[in-house]
């Protein structure tokens, strides 16, 4: 049997809701999304929340850093649809038992936040999930850091630049696969590719058989997977 790609819904469903929005979260849950891939900062009162940037300038109504608000502060404000930020523990409850792999990314390539690996993997090990939980960031010593507290766990790199040894980076630093902007031919590493909206680029990847990609369109996507799935029977 041909290894079937992944559809990840990139920072939720933003092609019908705000990014990284409950609303998009749990949409995506009920029409039966592969995988979802979120974010996460911590507030100033240690508090995982769900946003893609440090700021909550360009999605929210509000300004100025996640780090800066506590979370009682940061719902003052509302992303497009009115919802306020997400909090993992929200998060967590609307994909708890499903049938859905999840991508949190730690966002800490700009911002180190103070225990934010110990606090976001404990969240995660308490909630009952169907599928191991993949754990990303382009931050390295992040992920070391993960490892550490959670050995066992998946662990992916994310970069934008072309990795010249993936086979070796992937044995030395002890990680699940890669997550790139782009997609090296013929490497023996699991690679999952972002961000996918072009119909052309994600038929050569479902045809290559990549590992999973991220999507702003998880409908789009789905429907094109099974589309290709049914010229190849």
């Amino acid at each position: 049997m041909v290894k079937q790609t992944v559809v990840f819904g990139h920072r939720g469903y933003p092609a019908k809701f705000p990014e990284n929005s409950l609303a998009g979260f749990t949409y995506a849950v009920q029409h039966q999304i592969e995988g979802l891939e979120f974010d996460v900062h911590l507030t100033k009162d240690s508090v995982p929340v769900i946003m893609h940037d440090e700021k909550i300038n360009r999605t929210t109504n509000g300004k100025g850093y996640i780090r800066d608000y506590t979370l009682a502060e940061l719902r003052q404000f509302q992303l497009a649809n009115g919802d306020p930020v997400p909090t993992l523990a929200e998060f967590l409850r609307v994909v708890a038992n499903q049938d859905v792999q999840l991508n949190l990314e730690f966002k800490t390539d700009k911002i180190q936040y103070p225990n934010i690996e110990r606090i976001v993997l404990g969240m995660v090990h308490a909630t009952p999930l169907r599928h191991p939980v993949i754990f990303s960031s382009f931050h390295l010593p992040t992920i070391k850091r993960c490892q550490v507290l959670a050995p066992d766990e998946l662990y992916c790199w994310l970069t934008d630049r072309r990795v010249k040894d993936p086979v070796g980076l992937v044995a030395k630093e002890h990680l699940a696969g890669l997550h790139l902007s782009h997609y090296q031919d013929d490497v023996p590493v699991v690679e999952r590719i972002w961000t996918v909206d072009s119909v052309k680029q994600a038929t050569k990847l479902f045809n290559d058989h990549v590992e999973g990609i991220f999507t702003d369109d998880f409908v789009t996507m789905m429907a094109l997977k099974a589309q290709l799935a049914a010229q190849h029977e």
